[in-house]
């Protein structure tokens, strides 16, 4: 697999759940319910305790894409590309990440806010960019004027999008968004209380399903 086959994925996918919980194992039950839900792919952020190593244990399971993320260096972008990571994804424009993903073969998404940061991103060589935080600097609409200068390029929304506002941010030209907070709500998680969790998993989906 190639990184423009891995984006190809992940715009089939529509969603990416973003799982970032304070230790390893509520994330892998996090992968788990969502996974009941009807997710395949999966980003694993690197906040995680142990991240590299609950990369390398999920990737081991049949049927999922599994990428890395908050991804600030080369060293750690190595290590999650080792333990089986097939993108990469960085809030920030970090030149190195990419580079190392293009050695791989596997697929960067560096972050972005401005038009000069998705420049910035693009000349680094990231395959798509991340625009983060979409939910606080204008939400679809500052999505859609970020895609009006740059039509080609496949933008990923991350950061406030949610059941009720992804459509929106589709129509707005997102080629797939990711779903953090909105999606994995760590309190329930917690609790062992998996109900609230996969309502929300299948309210996304849903709102997602015509855009596949």
């Amino acid at each position: 697999m190639n990184a423009q086959d891995t984006l190809e994925d992940l715009r089939r996918a529509v969603v990416i759940p973003v799982i970032r919980t304070s230790d390893a194992r509520l994330a892998e039950i996090a992968v788990d319910w969502l996974g009941d839900a009807g997710f395949r792919v999966f980003e694993v952020t690197m906040t995680i305790p142990d991240a590299t190593a609950l990369i390398a244990r999920l990737t081991q399971r049949t049927g999922v894409l599994i990428g890395a993320g908050t991804v600030f260096g080369a060293s750690q972008a190595r290590d999650c590309l080792a333990a089986g990571a097939r993108f990469v994804v960085s809030p920030a424009v970090v030149p190195t990440v990419a580079e190392i993903c293009r050695g791989s073969g596997a697929a960067c998404l560096l972050g972005a806010m401005t038009p000069t940061e998705v420049h910035a991103a693009l000349a680094a060589g990231s395959d798509a960019v991340k625009i983060f935080p979409a939910g606080s600097v204008g939400g679809p609409a500052h999505l859609k004027a970020l895609r009006a200068v740059f039509p080609d390029v496949a933008l990923c929304p991350t950061g406030g999008v949610d059941a009720d506002n992804l459509a929106d941010y589709l129509a707005a030209g997102a080629a797939f968004v990711g779903v953090g907070g909105k999606l994995v709500d760590t309190a329930a998680l917690a609790a062992g209380d998996r109900q609230p969790v996969l309502d929300t998993a299948r309210r996304v989906l849903a709102a997602a399903s015509k855009y596949r």
